[in-house]
């Protein structure tokens, strides 16, 4: 048998070094934001009308907030993934594909179910915007509820802020603070004697 078939089909050359295959590297923050700037150029100046450049812009807020957390998403999180495809992806995808048409057929004639190419538009920027809302809630609610976590464990060890609290280090009062302007030292020295000697 051929040596030739066997390693087109699995990937090996004619001498058997095998093929390498490229993986696009995951983007990084400055990718996204690089994105996000060549969105924000594509509707400046009026390209798009003002329904449109409105909801970019909120699209474009909500996930350059999102994308210093998305290291707490986790590597392979469909929602960082989300994220990530939709500065680089949806959103310019969406955008190009509008601006590509002549602006009175896109504005004007049906193309879904009645809708012009506006609505289409209009309908996926209201979706993407009401995603990444979500994405950007799950993400704050994680550290809200680490924030609430810490607060009770905090109120368990010294109580509520309410009582005071209570550092349980013994029943010896602690001394007064001292009067504003003198320094600690010299208001231990004004300090009445106290104890069993005290006279």
């Amino acid at each position: 048998m051929s040596g030739g078939f066997f390693g087109r089909l699995f990937g090996r050359d004619e001498q058997g070094a095998s093929e390498r295959l490229v993986v696009p590297s995951v983007p990084t923050a400055t990718d996204l934001l690089a994105a996000l700037d060549r969105v924000e150029a594509m509707v400046s100046d009026g390209a798009v009308p003002a329904p449109v450049a409105s909801r970019v812009r909120r699209i474009d807020r909500v996930v350059r907030d999102t994308i210093p957390r998305l290291s707490r998403l986790g590597a392979g999180s469909p929602r960082a993934y989300t994220v990530m495809a939709t500065a680089t992806n949806y959103l310019p995808e969406a955008i190009g594909g509008y601006l590509r048409l002549p602006r009175q057929f896109a504005d004007n004639r049906p193309v879904d179910r009645g809708k012009s190419s506006l609505m289409v538009l209009i309908d996926q920027l209201d979706l993407l915007a009401a995603t990444m809302d979500q994405v950007f809630d799950a993400v704050c609610r994680e550290d809200a509820d680490a924030l609430v976590a810490h607060g009770r464990f905090l109120a368990e060890k010294f109580g509520s802020a309410g009582s005071g609290g209570s550092l349980g280090v013994g029943s010896a009062p602690l001394p007064p603070m001292p009067p504003p302007g003198v320094p600690a030292a010299d208001a231990q020295r004004l300090q009445p004697p106290s104890g069993p000697g005290a006279a």
